[in-house]
């Protein structure tokens, strides 16, 4: 053995440790994601790595022949890393661009019959936008941000329209500007804001001093038709105008020799959300001044199409908070109507009673009730509050509480409903806080009925003995209205086979598809053709006989209904 042969650990030590360098590097370059390093290569720097190491040993203790061992190692090394190589060859990789800074890829020729990727066609796009353009855009974005702040406070949508205002008229260097609504209801275009110079282009009054305060007060706060004045035929139309010309426009009124009056430029656009207007932009330049232009004309329409879209959001916002808050409220007086009628309709010995109760979507406010008071005395209650929701629900817990308390005295019907009437003509919480009330008292040792109406809610009464049907009542005031009105008893004595009916409207009033109304003529056929049948059986005809009649029309009120027949 030679020198060379003796010493040649040394390097194999050497290159063994730099071997393990290699593979800790490779290794961190492929965890880090720095390179595509693969499986293949560590293993066959490993087995390098390993089998230098080991000859190293070899060669320091003179055990076995190293370069045998080397050349296994290699051997095995290559072995692994012919596959890998042989996938390369044959591998068609995707082309990579080279990345280049914006800069110089502005200034590069494009190959157009290459075609640019959507997220590099929308970003190139974005480049090519104007400055005004941009700031369109920007304003577009603002008038939406303001539109989110305006749907949580009862000023906000106040708030919306005079940023919009003051943005436009900013935009167009405008001397006055006023935003429009339309009221679908009343049918005028009222102003919502207001800024500036509007010398104004109506007829104003003939009595209104004309001094620039008076004159700008009366535009702030004026109503106008949607014809015979440029606003409202505008929005009626539907279409945007700009008037440099105003003196030869028959729309236009002027109002006088004052400077201030005189009329100068106008651009007027209608703001439309689905097809329809919903109101009107408006932008004046004074007299003596500048025109507006087409350019001006262009950019006031652009902007006011934005307020459009901003301000329709926060009405469907904020139509949409209104509507589950009336939903809520009426879930909740529903609750509470329920739980006012009668769970389980008393025994009343001698009588047979039905009941028909189909409420409408909502709350409608009718109430009925039996109530056994004495024993000469049973009431039946049949009521039909105005109005919805909670304010109807707390006339009828009031009507409901006085009359449950009262029914126990001596007092007859009519008194009954006086003393009641006066209770609740009394309060002051509401406007619509009144309704119609029947009360009929009837009294099971002398076989006879007692009873009063206040307002309109009739009592039929089918007499067994001559096989015939009338209404006892007539309408007279309603409960609540008027507090001094006295109500009349009616009394009339019963006989076996004889039935009393007490209704609400709603139940006569049922519309079928062709709108037509069940009629009050057609109950009374329908019990005097089945006063053989009890009155549970009566009310349960009566019923299906309803509902066949409306069919699917979707009905607005409640149906109630209370049979009594006499056994």
């Amino acid at each position: 053995m030679n020198f060379s042969e003796t010493f040649a650990y040394i390097p194999l030590f050497g290159a063994s440790a730099e071997a393990v360098v290699v593979f800790v590097l490779l290794l961190v370059i492929r965890i880090k994601s720095k390179a595509r390093v693969s499986a293949l290569t560590l293993l066959s720097v490993l087995v390098g790595a390993v089998a230098l190491c080991a000859a190293a040993i070899m060669s320091f203790s003179r055990s076995a022949p190293a370069l045998a061992v080397v050349a296994y190692a290699l051997c095995v090394a290559l072995f692994f890393c012919i596959p890998y190589c042989a996938v390369l060859c044959t591998f068609e990789p995707k082309r990579i661009e080279k990345l280049v800074p914006p800069e110089k890829n502005a200034a590069s020729p494009v190959d157009e019959s290459v075609p640019l990727s959507p997220e590099l066609s929308a970003g190139q796009k974005l480049a090519e936008l104007s400055e005004e353009d941009r700031s369109m855009l920007e304003v577009s974005h603002s008038f939406m941000t303001h539109a989110s702040s305006a749907f949580t406070t009862d000023t906000g949508m106040a708030e919306l329209l005079d940023y919009i205002n003051k943005t436009i008229k900013s935009a167009i260097n405008a001397d006055g500007a006023a935003v429009l609504m339309v009221d679908d209801f009343d049918d005028v275009i009222a102003v919502k804001a207001f800024d500036g110079d509007f010398p104004p282009p109506y007829q104003l009054p003939g009595d209104m001093p004309h001094k620039p305060v008076r004159v700008a007060t009366n535009f702030k706060f004026a109503l106008f038709p949607l014809r015979d004045n440029i606003f409202g035929e505008i929005a009626t139309a539907g279409k945007a105008e700009l008037i440099t010309n105003p003196e030869l426009d028959d729309r236009i009124y002027q109002n006088g020799p004052e400077e201030f009056l005189k009329c100068g430029s106008y651009i007027i656009v209608p703001m439309k959300a689905a097809d329809s207007v919903i109101g009107v932009t408006a932008f004046a330049r004074t007299h003596g001044n500048p025109v507006f232009t087409e350019e001006d004309f262009k950019t006031a329409s652009t902007l006011s199409d934005f307020a459009s879209a901003a301000i329709q959001n926060v009405i469907t916002v904020k139509d949409a908070i209104e509507h589950s808050e009336i939903t809520k409220e009426a879930d909740i007086a529903s609750r509470i109507q329920n739980m006012l009628h009668p769970a389980k309709l008393p025994v009343v010995p001698g009588t047979q009673t039905g009941v028909v109760w189909n409420p409408s979507e909502g709350v409608g406010g009718d109430y009925y009730d039996i109530v056994v008071s004495r024993r000469d005395r049973v009431s039946y209650i049949m009521s039909d509050i105005a109005g919805k929701g909670i304010n109807s629900i707390v006339v009828m817990i009031m009507l409901r509480a006085m009359l449950r308390l009262v029914v126990n005295t001596t007092q007859s019907a009519g008194k009954i409903l006086s003393w009641v009437n006066r209770g609740i003509a009394g309060e002051s919480f509401s406007t619509d806080h009144f309704g119609s009330c029947a009360l009929i008292n009837y009294d099971p040792k002398k076989k006879q009925l007692e009873l009063a109406t206040g307002g309109d809610i009739p009592v039929l009464y089918y007499d067994a003995t001559h096989d015939t049907i009338e209404q006892l009542t007539e309408r007279t005031e309603p409960i609540g209205v008027e507090k001094n009105t006295e109500y009349a008893d009616i009394v009339r004595p019963v006989s076996s086979g004889d039935i009393f009916v007490t209704y609400t409207d709603g139940l006569v009033e049922a519309l079928n598809a062709d709108g037509e109304q069940y009629s009050k003529q057609t109950l009374m056929q329908l019990i005097k053709a089945n006063h053989a049948a009890s009155g549970k059986d009566i009310a349960d005809i009566i019923r299906a006989d309803v509902k066949k009649f409306s069919g699917d029309a979707v009905q607005h009120d409640d149906q109630t209904l209370l049979v009594v027949k006499m056994q």
